[in-house]
């Protein structure tokens, strides 16, 4: 079938801003210019400003409940992890498929929901998602997870996405990167946090160590 584009004479009255046809009348053209001009009517009727009506669920509670659902399943596959033995790795890959699912639905989300919830969600997710990569040892991963977590929520909640990040920056070496990442968390945290402040010793550690390895090897040629 052929596409047939007519184009019609449309006037809008410069005082009322109805829209009319004049010289063409049919049912269909009438009730499609009855409904648009009903519309304007409508609009004009809001208080200033003129703002198109939100819709009527701003959150959709079916999304919030399934992203909720994954997260917990996910938890409890990382839970099996410590009772598993061997094929504990696959409670771990499992954990990541449903971390990465939520992840994608929260993102999904549609514009006109609240970004602050995309945020929270995510922030929380991608932390999770990151103790999978650690499980995994995929170390650069894990690290990236970590830092977006920190980036959609730097505020003080946080301390497991901090030290997720800088316990996978200190396995890939980064010695000076997972110093300086701790500190920034426990001025966001709290300088008494356990965690944390547990991590920067084993970052010191490992800095010495290096420093003496360095010294020996200095020392030898």
């Amino acid at each position: 079938m052929e596409e047939t584009f007519t184009l019609l004479p449309l006037h809008i009255d410069p005082t009322t801003k109805l829209i009319t046809c004049p010289g063409i009348s049919t049912k269909q053209l009438s009730d499609e210019l009855n409904t648009l001009n009903t519309t304007h009517k409508t609009l004009l009727s809001l208080e200033s400003p003129h703002t198109v009506p939100p819709p009527p669920l701003p959150i959709n509670p079916k999304r919030s409940a399934q992203i909720q659902k994954m997260r917990e399943q996910g938890n409890a596959q990382l839970a099996k992890r410590s009772s598993a033995g061997p094929p504990a790795q696959e409670h771990v890959k499992e954990s990541l498929k449903l971390y990465s699912y939520a992840i994608e639905m929260a993102l999904g989300r549609p514009q006109w929901e609240p970004v602050q919830i995309v945020r929270d969600e995510v922030a929380l997710l991608m932390s999770n998602r990151s103790q999978s990569f650690i499980g995994l040892q995929a170390w650069p991963e894990a690290a990236i997870d970590a830092e977006t977590s920190i980036e959609c929520k730097a505020s003080p909640g946080q301390s497991k996405a901090w030290w997720r990040g800088g316990r996978s920056l200190l396995e890939m070496g980064r010695v000076e990167e997972a110093r300086d990442w701790v500190l920034r968390g426990l001025e966001v945290e709290g300088g008494e946090n356990a965690e944390l402040s547990g991590l920067l010793e084993d970052i010191e550690k490992r800095a010495e160590r290096r420093k003496e390895r360095e010294a020996k090897t200095r020392a030898q040629k």
